[in-house]
């Protein structure tokens, strides 16, 4: 049995993951940072018992620290940390250059790295050093985009702080491996979560599906099921790998 942390937790990718590990056994830190009323239904739908509910706000540095101590404090100790907390994509956020006032630019870029960016890289150093004073082995699965690799002209700060942590991810597997923590990442493309229902159902909806040779998006449990066997001991020899989970939608040369 594992302890885990999984940040953004209340829905979609974070709580299939939730889900995913407390199938296999394993007692699940529910992160939410606004939805508590998700983080609670997430809880709720675990099986087995011994999970417990974090909160806060990860783009803000003490309480990134703050998040991996309590989910310590509740759980006794953490094997597996799961970066899936992030700033997404919406209506109000879109930023193409040349029509977004610098303004809206700089918030926007400043929020979306703050979040999927530093704010994984600091829940990573606090996880990671206590991993480190235990002398512990572990892994840290990203949560990362094929936007990284393909770019996102409406939404750019989205793609570079993916890209970002998918870079993150790798110096992390280098500097990791000596005290047995691997570090990787997958690369979802379009999931059908409570946020893309909206287009799925829409007019967007076909071209959506359209993107995959599968002609669907994919699931949160099928980016879950990645993440499971990443954070595994099996995969401790992934370490450093960026796996792309989006239906041979974007093929990386």
């Amino acid at each position: 049995m594992r302890t885990v942390l999984v940040t953004g937790a209340s829905d979609g990718i974070g709580a299939a993951a939730a889900r995913r590990f407390a199938e296999a056994g394993d007692r699940v830190a529910v992160h939410y940072a606004s939805n508590q009323v998700g983080g609670e239904e997430t809880l709720r739908s675990l099986t087995g018992s011994g999970h417990v509910l974090v909160t806060g706000d990860i783009s803000n540095p003490d309480q990134a620290q703050q998040i991996v101590s309590a989910a310590i404090a509740k759980l006794g100790s953490l094997d597996v940390l799961v970066c899936n907390a992030a700033a997404a994509p919406s209506a109000l956020n879109r930023h193409v250059i040349g029509e977004t006032s610098y303004t809206k630019w700089t918030a926007v870029f400043q929020h979306m790295v703050g979040v999927n960016l530093l704010g994984a890289a600091n829940l990573a150093w606090a996880f990671a050093k206590h991993l480190i004073e235990r002398s512990a082995p572990g892994a840290i699965v990203n949560i990362g985009s094929r936007g990284a690799f393909r770019g996102e002209p409406e939404y750019p700060a989205y793609a570079a702080s993916k890209a970002g942590l998918h870079a993150l991810g790798q110096s992390l597997a280098v500097a990791l491996a000596p005290h047995s923590i691997s570090v990787t990442s997958v690369a979802p493309g379009v999931v059908a979560t409570a946020r893309q229902l909206s287009k799925l159902d829409g007019v967007e909806g076909n071209a959506l599906r359209a993107q995959s040779p599968f002609g669907r998006v994919g699931t949160p449990e099928e980016i879950a099921s990645a993440v499971f066997w990443l954070a595994s001991p099996e995969a401790a020899w992934s370490s450093g790998a960026v796996l792309d989970v989006n239906g041979a939608s974007h093929l990386r040369t």
